[in-house]
């Protein structure tokens, strides 16, 4: 309690006044049909409080605002000052993540329930009669998109107050984005909210209102259920990381850093969106078979002997039978088992050439590469950004796919590129500026000498230079 600050309690006060102000007229007053009222009070917080899906038994974590239709439908149903009382009992009831839960419970009540006698006003000033309930259709849509962007705007409004008086955040920054991003899911609550109202005047009364509610109540439970399985994949992938970068040391960050590589080429290359997040898991995971790396093996500060060398070349092997039983990875166990192939097919394990190789694998070995290239380790400095796009060039069409090495200069012209902290690093350095378009040179029949391969695993470390070695 002690860490709200002052002038956040003052905000909350005067949002609960202005509540006690908008509604009470209806509770002086003895024309509110308080059945209706009720019934619709009782059925938002029965919407807000279970977190138990009565047929299947499985937690369901109810997203802010699934319901609103409720509170929208009193507002084409209700006078404004009725309309404000719906949303109270079910802010109260509700669960509250964060303390303290009673400031937060007190503060949601008041501010759904100002939203909603806004909705309500803006549709009583724009009704185009004055016979209960909604009117006819299509009259009725301007009013109720009108009342679902009002329910929108005070929102925000008073959204953004709470931040900048509990957060100290600049009223501007405070607002950014809260009203554009929310704008077209409240128009949808409004209709949806509209139907209820259409359907609890109609002759078949309240009980064909909760029909509206039925798929938005299903696809609610489909969305927990996604998301729910999308944390289980992410603590997955995590869990995996995590074991990886205790083992080696090199791989603190560089994980992740190929990851982000890959989504950067993939987006250049146009792959479908739901293929990126199947390539971030491969950029992740590409090294996961050192596991079945001894330690011993991976941490080793001098030459590699012939005999170790061919225990690292194995990872790639062992990090496709380690996740083999992971369904989701689809695409992206090709990628951990392929991500050192080369174009000429002297890579390994399996020696593919050119398209044999799978897609995802010639993504994450360019950006495995090129991080390599720019990380800072114990026995070899970080490159420039700029060297190590001219070294992934010379090896394009031998080494790597020219398609992705392309992609990757393209994004990062645009993006730039920032490494983060790896092995004895202390701090990681700053973002590169983004890079201009590398000049092609003109072509010429004079031969010229093989470019020298980049980094391949395992080799003898030899300092920066181009053939020498890195754990990748």
């Amino acid at each position: 309690m002690s860490s709200v600050p002052k002038g956040a309690y003052a905000y909350v006060l005067c949002a609960v006044l202005g509540t006690v102000a908008c509604a009470a007229p209806a509770v002086l007053g003895d024309t509110t049909s308080w059945l209706t009222v009720g019934l619709l009070a009782g059925l938002y917080a029965a919407c807000e409080l279970p977190n138990r899906c009565p047929l299947t038994g499985y937690s369901v974590p109810v997203s802010p605002g699934s319901f609103f239709p409720v509170l929208l439908a009193a507002a084409f149903l209700l006078p404004a000052e009725a309309a404000a009382l719906v949303a109270v009992p079910g802010a109260l009831l509700g669960r509250v993540e964060r303390r303290p839960a009673g400031v937060r419970r007190v503060w949601r009540a008041a501010q759904l329930a100002l939203a909603t006698w806004a909705a309500a006003r803006t549709y009583d000033l724009l009704g185009v009669d004055d016979t209960p309930g909604p009117p006819d259709f299509p009259y009725a849509l301007l009013p109720a998109a009108a009342g679902a962007l009002a329910f929108c705007l005070v929102l925000g409004a008073l959204e953004g107050g709470i931040l900048a008086t509990a957060e100290r955040l600049p009223l501007r920054r405070a607002w950014h984005g809260l009203v554009p991003g929310s704008a077209v899911p409240h128009l949808v609550h409004g209709l949806a909210g509209l139907m209820m109202a259409v359907l609890w005047r109609s002759p078949y009364g309240p009980v064909s209102a909760l029909f509206v509610l039925l798929p938005m109540y299903i696809s609610c439970w489909l969305f927990a259920q996604y998301h729910r399985e999308s944390t289980a994949h992410q603590a997955t992938i995590r869990a995996l990381v995590q074991a990886v970068d205790l083992k080696d040391r090199y791989t603190r960050g560089h994980s992740e850093r190929v990851g982000r590589a890959s989504v950067l080429i993939a987006r250049e290359l146009r792959m479908d969106e739901e293929r990126l997040e199947a390539i971030r898991f491969a950029g992740i995971l590409h090294d996961v078979g050192k596991l079945g790396v001894p330690t011993r093996i991976l941490r080793k500060e001098g030459p590699l002997t012939p005999e170790e060398r061919r225990v690292i070349e194995l990872h790639p092997e062992y990090g496709h039978e380690i996740t083999r039983g992971i369904g989701f990875l689809d695409e992206a166990r090709a990628a951990i088992l392929h991500h050192h192939e080369r174009l000429d097919g002297t890579g390994y394990p399996a020696g593919l050439v050119g398209q044999q190789i799978p897609e995802f694998a010639r993504v994450v070995a360019v950006a495995d590469a090129f991080d390599a290239m720019t990380s800072t380790r114990s026995y070899s400095r970080a490159r420039p950004v700029s060297v190590a796009l001219k070294e992934l060039e010379q090896c394009a069409g031998s080494q790597f796919d020219p398609r992705m090495v392309q992609a990757l200069v393209r994004a990062l012209s645009r993006h730039g590129w920032s490494t983060g902290v790896t092995s004895d690093d202390e701090t990681p350095p700053p973002p590169s500026a983004p890079l201009p378009p590398a000049p092609r040179a003109a072509p010429t029949r004079a031969p010229a000498p093989a470019p020298a391969p980049l980094p391949r695993e395992p080799a003898e470390r030899s300092g920066d230079q181009p053939s020498g070695g890195t754990r990748r």
